[in-house]
């Protein structure tokens, strides 16, 4: 079975970082994702995201994300019944999140959030933050190509696929 979900969008407000009774960090979140579809004359809608993110993920997005800022997450999506106040059944969701990552440029986080270009993702629980892209790096331009890399292809012959 697959339970795999991916959010880009902006968080609501300041993370909430706890512990919990076994000594766990849990760090909750919401994050507000704009839906595809705009009916004409009307404002682009969104989606309200929970989101909760435990131990060294649920620290990282604490530490570096507030309240504005972009994020991107992928987790997978709980599901959780209870019975409310007035005896009435319920049902809530949130995403489990696996993986965080920084969207966007610093111009674009200006509450605070800081970002590295987008080549930073979050630690996972059994990752070191060795395995990530240098923020040096420069990202590979394809415009310099001449015309030569190309091969014509006969349209009389039979194509080999």
């Amino acid at each position: 079975m697959l339970n795999v979900c991916a959010f880009v969008g902006r968080l609501v407000a300041d993370p909430e970082l706890r512990q919990g009774q076994n000594g766990t960090v849990i760090c909750r979140f919401r994050i507000a994702v704009d839906r595809d579809f705009v009916r004409q004359g009307e404002q682009r809608q969104a989606d309200f995201i929970p989101c909760v993110a435990f131990g060294r993920t649920g620290e990282f997005v604490s530490k570096w994300f507030h309240k504005g800022s972009w994020i991107a997450v992928d987790g997978r999506l709980r599901q959780d019944s209870y019975t409310d106040k007035t005896g009435a059944n319920r049902t809530s969701y949130e995403v489990n999140v696996n993986n965080v990552s920084f969207v966007g440029n610093k111009s674009d986080n200006q509450s605070g959030g800081s970002n590295y270009g987008g080549y930073a993702p979050a630690p996972a629980a059994s990752s070191n933050m060795g395995s990530q892209r240098p923020v040096s790096d420069p990202v590979p331009s394809y415009s310099s190509g001449s015309s030569d890399d190309f091969a014509v292809i006969d349209d009389n012959e039979d194509l080999p696929f």
